[in-house]
């Protein structure tokens, strides 16, 4: 499993990349692997806004249908809507073409209580015992 150092993660497993005032979010390399074959992504609307927590889309597999969680307050700006085709991206390349939105950041305080790297390693050993 991958979860590279410039990201910040969630215990509902998205992950962010900060990039100036605005986010990339998607889900992580833990997370599509236990979901298995992404077959389906709902994405909101450009434009939506969502607090931190609140769900902004769904993950359907074929093994469950989960939401997608902001892992901090924004605006999206952007949608990743190759996925409404290509959905399998997620499993393929999480942290890349498999990426769900990009957020304005209202509170950056928010992103400094996210998981680093290694905080999100050991809470992922948690969880598979």
């Amino acid at each position: 499993m991958e979860f590279p150092d410039d990201l910040r993660y969630t215990q509902e497993h998205e992950w962010l990349r900060l990039e100036g005032n605005e986010a990339l979010v998607g889900i992580t390399d833990f997370a599509q692997d236990a979901l298995g074959d992404v077959v389906f992504v709902e994405l909101p609307s450009i434009g939506a806004t969502f607090a931190s927590g609140q769900a902004f889309g769904v993950v359907e597999s074929n093994k469950t249908v989960s939401d997608l969680f902001a892992p901090v307050a924004g605006r999206v700006t952007a949608v990743n809507h190759v996925l409404r085709d290509e959905p399998e991206l997620v499993n393929n390349d999480p942290y890349g073409t498999g990426w769900m939105i990009r957020l304005v950041v209202t509170d950056r305080e928010q992103v400094n209580r996210l998981l680093d790297a290694e905080a999100y390693r050991t809470f992922v050993a948690q969880q598979r015992t």
